[in-house]
């Protein structure tokens, strides 16, 4: 928008994007769970044996945060490479 035509802004402005729409899901989340919706990747909920059920229940078993923080991590990877 500002005119920038570099392809390593164009990358790093990418990665910032991905990384911001992951903390904003995350971050979405008990308002969703409000509403009985889970909008987290349910491959990695079930990589920890987490169902859509123990968000919506609110359960904060260690599984439950494991899950968060794999999410988190990938969002943590794309500031990475924006460094």
């Amino acid at each position: 928008i500002l005119g920038v035509r570099d392809i390593h802004a164009d990358h790093a402005a990418s990665h910032i994007g991905k990384a911001q729409g992951i903390v904003t899901c995350l971050r979405a989340t008990p308002y969703h769970r409000t509403r009985q919706k889970v909008f987290l990747p349910m491959d990695i909920c079930m990589l920890h044996g987490v169902s859509q059920e123990d968000f919506i229940r609110g359960k904060q078993e260690k599984n439950v945060r494991d899950v968060i923080y794999d999410i988190a991590s990938q969002a943590h990877i794309h500031l990475e490479h924006v460094r």
